[in-house]
Formats: structure tokens, sequence, C-alpha cells
């Protein structure tokens, strides 16, 4: 009978000790707010910053002004936006619709006082550019990543679209926009001819570039507009450009060629010099008169208003 007793008074002890070792791990697991932890009610994980969705008039931070100009599309002005990194300010093409917008500094040298100081609902970064500083934004307001590295401009709108609740206002931007495409390839085709071949290059105050397949401008001019790439820059598939001597240039026997000229005094001599070269003058597009000065800004700004903002200017240079 003893035994027994003792048997039974030491199971009692066992459990009220492994209850307080429950409670006191429970205890510890609240205060340290362990990432694991979930809502007490559904007991699901607390939600991603991937699935975050807001108000499109939420006061919006944007650190990329490729983001900025996609939220631009969907008709969402954000409170602040970084600024290019040439100009040192708002894109040209788009500062018109960014007036009362606080600058934030460029994108690889964020003005974070700024930042603080705008109070923002919400933040949008990308990836490539503000990946390593997540902590600090996510410190100011909750903050959405968009790898602009990842994926076309459509997709980067779409996914925008899905947080603000804007889907259908982004498909309706990619309809008009692929609709303006075949009108602007119409017009190439029928000034330069199906078959021919074109390029484009890009004056910077050091160097000589021919743009290949990549984005920016890869895309829209040999995917969205259809055009053949002149011989040779199909294989520029590893960089947005590569730098070549003038003296190459006849080796792309390019039917046309699309010029885009950096801005600054220096960029733009230099283009001149070229022109007046022997080997620019002999080329089978200067000669034809199928040389083509594009709105730089708009053609390398990797957007969807730039992208449309493109296709303008191309219409208007095959429309004269």
């Amino acid at each position: 009978m003893m035994k027994r007793m003792i048997t039974a008074l030491a199971f009692l002890l066992l459990m009220g000790v492994l209850s307080a070792c429950g409670q006191s791990s429970s205890s510890n697991n609240a205060a340290s707010g362990n990432g694991s932890q979930t809502n007490a009610a559904s007991e699901e994980p607390a939600p991603s910053t991937d699935d975050l969705t807001h108000d499109a008039n939420a006061k919006i931070a944007s650190m990329s002004i490729h983001i900025t100009n996609n939220l631009l599309a969907l008709g969402i002005t954000p409170a602040g936006s970084v600024v290019g990194g040439d100009v040192k300010d708002f894109l040209p093409h788009v500062a018109d619709r960014l007036q009362g917008v606080t600058k934030l500094g460029v994108v690889t040298d964020p003005d974070m006082e700024s930042v603080l100081a705008l109070k923002p609902e919400v933040i949008y970064i990308d990836v490539a550019n503000s990946g390593d500083d997540l902590a600090k934004f996510e410190k100011i307001a909750p903050t959405i990543s968009i790898d602009m590295d990842n994926g076309t401009w459509r997709d980067h709108l779409n996914q925008i679209a899905q947080h603000v609740g804007k889907e259908k206002e982004a498909e309706a931007f990619i309809n008009d926009y692929d609709a303006k495409a075949e009108r602007v390839k119409s017009l190439i085709n029928d000034d330069l001819g199906e078959e021919a071949k074109v390029m484009a290059i890009r004056m910077t105050a050091k160097e000589l570039r021919v743009m290949g397949m990549k984005r920016p401008v890869g895309p829209i001019m040999f995917e969205d507009l259809g055009l053949n790439p002149a011989t040779g820059v199909e294989k520029i598939v590893d960089e947005p450009y590569a730098v070549i001597s003038q003296e190459v240039l006849p080796d792309f026997d390019a039917d046309a060629i699309f010029v885009i000229i950096s801005k600054g005094n220096e960029a733009k001599s230099n283009f001149e010099e070229l022109e007046k070269n022997v080997v620019w003058q002999n080329l089978k597009a200067v000669k034809n008169k199928h040389v083509y000065v594009l709105d730089g800004q708009k053609w390398l700004d990797y957007s969807s208003v730039g992208h449309s903002m493109a296709l303008d200017d191309a219409e208007k240079l095959f429309s004269k």
C-alpha cells in the first residue's frame, strides 16, 4: 500500500514539473518573438510581404525609377521616388507626371532620411539595387521587393498590379501596347521592307556601343516590333550591348541604323565626329538615308510607360 502511494505521489510531481517547463518554454517563445510563431486563432504563419496588398491610394515610396513608371502606367502616383542617376532628377519623359513627388535620391544611393521623413505606408524596392538594404526599409514600412532582372516589363507591371488590385488596368495597358506595336511595325515595314536588317547604336561620352538582344532596347526592337537584327547583333546576348570601334560598323551590314545619343555635349560631339568619318558615310543605311535618331530616355527606360513612349517615338519617326 505504502509503495503505491509513493509511486502515485512521484507521478504527480513529475507531471507538475513537465507542466511548468511547458509554460516556461511558451513564455520564452512569446518574449523572444520567435519567427515561427503563428496566429493564435488560425495557427497560420504571418503573411509574407510577397502577398501584401494595399490600397492604391496608400502613400508609396518607390526606390526604382522603373517601378515608379510602372505605377504611373496603373494610374498611381507615388508619394516619393528615387531619381535618374544620369540626370539627377525625374526622367524627362515622365517629370510632368511627378510634380509634387518627393525626391528620394538616386537608386544606387537613396536618401534614407527623406524616406523616413516621408512616412510611407508601403515601400517598393528593386532587388538588384536595394535588396541588400531590405532590412533598413522594412523598419520604416512594409516593403515589397520586385526583381527587375527576372521576367519582362509585362511581368513587373502585372506583379505590381496584383499588390494594388489593378489587374484589369494592367491588362488594358498591355493590350493597348500590343495594338500600338502592330501599328508601328506596319509603318516600319512599309518604309524599310519586311526583310530589312536593323541595328541600334548608342554614342556615349567615352564609347560607341551596339545594342544587343537583351533589355532595354533588344526586346522592344526585335520582339515587340519583330525587326530583323543586323549581322552579328543576334550574338550579343550576354550583355545589353557590345562596345565597338567605328571601323567594324560595315560588318553589321545594316539596312537601317537607330541612334541613341547619351546626355551631354561630349556624347553629342562624338556622334558629330562619327558622321564626318568616311566609314560612316559609306554605310548602306547612311547612303539610303535610313538613320533614325531616337529619344534615348524613352528607349532606355525598361518599364511599361517607357516602352509605350518608345513606340510613340518610332511612330512619329516613320509617319513623316
